[in-house]
């Protein structure tokens, strides 16, 4: 019996140290991290330059509102001189403004504005936020709903209410937050854009039933449930824990935490369908980041069973930094701008996307989260 119980202590003790040991080293991540970053801010020095992609497009459009949303989250672990001042710089040559001016009502324009106000809250002045706050009371003061009829808006612009409701204290901005995502999860294409059977979503009312995919299921493709997942992330690290519908982000968070870990791929991966690899399968890396950044942040705050997604998170983290991590810091796998699986494709390792900003920023994110794990 006492050889028994000695073999179990020490089968245990085992498994704790294979856990512990199976965490990056946190020198390693930021390494990464780094090396990643420096690659991006070496070749887009140029913050001031417009993207071009059949057409020219302001820098303070959502795709580099994500990359800086990652800067800001480096920023936090490693505070580099360079990186507060790439991203302030950016910020005052747009004037901490939109790009549709203060009455845009499109969650692409609002996405800088999350940046802007992590840059306010480092160092607080109101002019920094005087443009972002006007377009989001337009919104909180006007009764439209239906706004964000495509999931990839939520993390764009749900995130910015949770923001200002934190820093002005001001309950009217989580309330309008509720109702738009309650919209768009409950109504817009019919009948809402989130399968709660699934717990998965549409990416917008073109892909709700009976549209199917190649073998016959539904369509739910990576980074639009990516997006969804990091705005829940970020809203619930913003809200307090007394606010009403606190509990309803929390579960959807945890419906979606659980399809996910069911469709991760075996190397480590998630295909750009999540329910039909033959539709375009293959790694990809933005989805993928984003999911490792939700899941991190939910063993970190005790939402998720550590025993049970850090596996799933360590397994992602580790086949991202081997096989899309290039040596000079690029990175692979990155599925271009669209709205499905099948656009922007071939999705390979040394194809460039067509923005190369929303990438780097989820990696950012992800890596982010995966250094503070313990």
């Amino acid at each position: 019996m006492r050889k028994q119980l000695l073999w179990v202590m020490l089968f245990l003790a085992g498994s704790t140290f294979l856990s512990a040991r199976s965490i990056p080293d946190r020198k390693e991540t930021l390494k990464t991290l780094v090396k990643v970053n420096d690659y991006f801010m070496k070749k887009y020095a140029d913050y001031t330059r417009p993207s071009y992609v059949t057409k020219f497009r302001p820098s303070n459009i959502w795709t580099r509102a994500v990359y800086y949303e990652g800067l800001i989250a480096l920023h936090t672990i490693y505070p580099r001189a360079d990186y507060y001042d790439y991203a302030y710089n950016w910020a005052e040559f747009h004037k901490w403004g939109l790009r549709g001016g203060n009455t845009t009502r499109n969650a692409d324009d609002h996405c800088c504005g999350q940046v802007y106000i992590e840059l306010y809250k480092i160092c607080p002045e109101p002019y920094k936020i005087k443009n972002i706050s006007t377009t989001m009371d337009m919104l909180v003061n006007t009764p439209q709903v239906d706004d964000w009829t495509w999931i990839d808006a939520i993390q764009m612009g749900m995130p910015v209410f949770a923001q200002l409701g934190k820093v002005k204290g001001e309950q009217r901005y989580y309330d309008k937050m509720w109702q738009m995502y309650s919209c768009s999860r409950n109504e817009i294409g019919g009948t809402g854009l989130f399968n709660a059977k699934e717990g998965l979503w549409w990416r917008d009312a073109r892909f709700v039933k009976p549209y199917k995919e190649p073998n016959g299921k539904d369509c739910f493709w990576s980074r639009g449930n990516g997006w969804v997942y990091a705005a829940l992330t970020r809203v619930l690290n913003e809200i307090p824990v007394n606010e009403p519908h606190r509990s309803d982000y929390i579960a959807d968070f945890l419906a979606m935490s659980k399809a996910l870990k069911a469709c991760q791929r075996s190397d480590g991966f998630w295909n750009v369908s999540l329910h039909d690899e033959s539709n375009f399968g293959g790694k990809e890396t933005s989805g993928t980041t984003l999911f490792i950044y939700g899941m991190a942040w939910g063993i970190r705050n005790g939402l998720l069973d550590k025993k049970e997604y850090l596996p799933v998170v360590l397994k992602a983290w580790d086949a991202v930094v081997k096989e899309s991590v290039h040596p000079n810091g690029f990175l692979g796998y990155v599925q271009g701008s669209g709205k499905e699986p099948k656009d922007s494709q071939p999705v390979t390792y040394t194809g460039i996307p067509d923005f190369e900003d929303y990438g780097v920023g989820c990696f950012l994110l992800a890596g982010t989260e995966v250094y503070k794990l313990d």
